[in-house]
């Protein structure tokens, strides 16, 4: 495990959340305390916390924060003050769909609040419902391991894109847990990293995550990946996704659409790890999914360096999508989704 989790609740009502800043790593391992919703909406904003299940459960905390300065005011101005919150956190980006999820949990936990309740109260009943969806997703990873394992036992190498692990989530990750659990069982198993374009996440964040825990990784750049696959060191793909339409679509990091089309083409089994918060069931397809578009900055200077024309036009979405076609298996807390289709999608997430 990571020697701090990702995201933490810091004391009781009166607390905060205390956040690593991944924008630091792997050279600083940096806590940051939010204390104010403002600061919980930069620090998603800025990912300095990332990845969709960690996103949610950092913005359900951050409406603990948001709301504590109203708790001693009549529950007009809190409820108020809740709904603004909520709102506000709710621009911090766009894709990642475990945001609204838990944005909608807190908000449906407040309306089933009778009007009597003090506020100091129903903050209270929000904070029991923001650390329930912290263990929850710690539960869902671990489920996760299990499922994904099974489909790994056979692979002496795999290829992951992003980051899915520990800095993710509340847990061991989405796709990463399930390579954790792969390599327990299988310690000789080799993974290799894409650095995972524009802000190289891969690189410092999955590389960092998998030698802390002792596991075989090879960073390569995202380019190389097809030659990976033509090589034959790998035998199965694995990511992470920030939203799944009803269909399977998947978006995840730039690139991942990429991987799934080369995959398809070398023969190798592309598998999805994703919890069942993740999907997006209003959504027919991916074509429907909102893409962020970053900084063009975040590539004509990333990390502070020019390495492109001033002034040099830049197209930098964050996200592509994997089309259902193109995924061999979908793993969620709940089971394995194969063949990815409408039915059995539904079947799974709506049991």
């Amino acid at each position: 495990m990571n020697p701090r989790p990702a995201v933490a609740w810091i004391g009781q009502l009166d607390g905060y959340l205390q956040l690593i800043d991944q924008t630091l790593l792997p050279t600083q391992d940096v806590l940051i305390d939010c204390r104010t919703v403002e600061q919980v909406w930069e620090a998603i904003k800025s990912l300095r916390v990332r990845g969709a299940p960690a996103i949610g459960v950092a913005a359900a905390y951050g409406v603990i924060v948001g709301c504590q300065s109203q708790a001693e005011l009549p529950r007009s101005e809190f409820d108020a003050r809740l709904t603004h919150v909520l709102d506000y956190l709710a621009t911090s980006r766009p894709t990642a769909v475990n945001l609204f999820w838990a944005l909608d949990r807190m908000k449906a936990t407040a309306a089933e609040q009778p009007d009597t309740l003090l506020s100091s109260e129903l903050l209270s009943r929000l904070l029991e419902e923001a650390r329930t969806i912290e263990v929850e997703d710690r539960a869902m990873c671990a489920a996760m391991g299990r499922f994904g394992a099974e489909l790994l036992a056979n692979c002496s190498g795999v290829l992951t894109h992003c980051n899915t692990g520990g800095l993710a989530t509340a847990g061991d990750g989405t796709a990463l847990a399930a390579i954790f659990a792969a390599a327990k069982a299988n310690p000789k198993l080799q993974v290799y990293a894409d650095e995972t374009r524009p802000l190289l996440q891969g690189a410092r964040l999955t590389a960092w995550e998998l030698l802390q825990r002792g596991v075989h990784v090879t960073l390569i750049c995202d380019s190389m990946a097809a030659c990976v696959m033509k090589l034959r060191r790998v035998q199965a793909v694995i990511v992470g996704a920030d939203r799944i339409a009803a269909n399977g679509d998947a978006a995840n990091k730039i690139g991942t659409y990429g991987l799934s089309v080369l995959a398809k083409a070398h023969g190798i089994p592309f598998y999805v790890a994703a919890p069942s918060s993740t999907f997006d069931l209003t959504l027919e397809s991916g074509e429907l999914i909102p893409i962020e578009e970053r900084a063009a900055s975040e590539i004509t200077n990333g990390f502070g360096k020019q390495t492109a024309p001033t002034d040099c036009p830049v197209f930098n979405p964050a996200f592509d999508v994997a089309p259902a076609e193109n995924i061999t298996a979908i793993i969620t807390e709940r089971g394995v989704i194969q063949p990815v289709t409408v039915d059995n999608v539904r079947k799974m997430i709506k049991g």
